[in-house]
C-alpha cells in the first residue's frame, strides 16, 4: 500500500478499504491539524499551477477551496465571513478584473 502520511479528505479511508485495502489513520490535534492544513494548501495550490487544461484548473480551485473552508473554521470563522472580508477589500481597493500589472511607481524612477 502506498505510503501518504498526509492530511486527507474526511472520506479517504472508507474509500480505500472499500477496496479490500486497510487505511491507517489518526486524529490530529489542533496544532498539527493546522500545520497539515497549510501543507494541504501547498499542495493543492501546486496541482493547481501544474493544471493543464480549464476543467482540471477548476478541480484544483475547488480543492483549494475547501482547504480555505477548513482554514477559515479553524481561525473561528466561516467562509461567509472570509467572503465578508474579500468584498470589503474589494470595494476598498478592487479586484483582479482589470488586469492591472504595476511596474512601479513613480517615485522610484
Amino acid at each position: 500500500m502506498p505510503k501518504f502520511h498526509k492530511l486527507v479528505r474526511d472520506k479517504i479511508p472508507e474509500i480505500i478499504e472499500s477496496k479490500g485495502q486497510k487505511a491507517i489513520t489518526t486524529t490530529l490535534h489542533t496544532e498539527e491539524y493546522l500545520v497539515e492544513l497549510k501543507k494541504k494548501m501547498l499542495e493543492e495550490w501546486d496541482e493547481y499551477l501544474q493544471a493543464a487544461d480549464d476543467a482540471s484548473a477548476l478541480e484544483e480551485l475547488a480543492d483549494l477551496l475547501e482547504v480555505i473552508h477548513a482554514l477559515a473554521k479553524m481561525h473561528g470563522a466561516s467562509l461567509q465571513t472570509v467572503e465578508t472580508l474579500r468584498k470589503k477589500k474589494c470595494e476598498e481597493r478592487g479586484g483582479f478584473d482589470r488586469r492591472v500589472f504595476l511596474h512601479c511607481r513613480k517615485d522610484d524612477i
